[in-house]
């Protein structure tokens, strides 16, 4: 999978804890089944370390799933890990809200919390 890359910048406030949230409300990928578009609201919310993720790379990188073939779980579990390794944090916690297919509404959240 060719996913845009998830550019960051230091955090100037290591050690102090702050939540920083996103929502991505035109959120795309295709379904590997039918080969018709899924659409979802993506929302990601994470404590920063020493990076914090830059926003013009966040929006290419969301917008590179447009011509993906993905299942709803595999969505969230890959922008988890590809958040965590762009940027390190201390937590995150990721939703995705995907609109109603077929008479199902499907909401999948995934999290991570760095070991001390």
């Amino acid at each position: 999978m060719n996913l845009g890359a998830l550019d960051t910048f230091a955090y100037e406030f290591v050690g102090r804890e702050i939540w920083i949230e996103f929502e991505m409300p035109e959120f795309t990928a295709i379904c590997p089944f039918s080969d018709f578009p899924d659409f979802a609201v993506i929302r990601l919310k994470y404590v920063p370390n020493e990076r914090c993720i830059e926003l013009k790379s966040l929006k290419l990188y969301i917008n590179s799933f447009r011509d993906v073939k993905i299942f709803h779980e595999h969505v969230i579990n890959i922008i988890l890990e590809d958040f965590v390794k762009a940027c390190d944090p201390l937590r995150v916690e990721i939703e995705g809200d995907f609109h109603v297919r077929g008479n199902i509404k499907t909401v999948v959240r995934a999290s991570y919390s760095k070991s001390a």
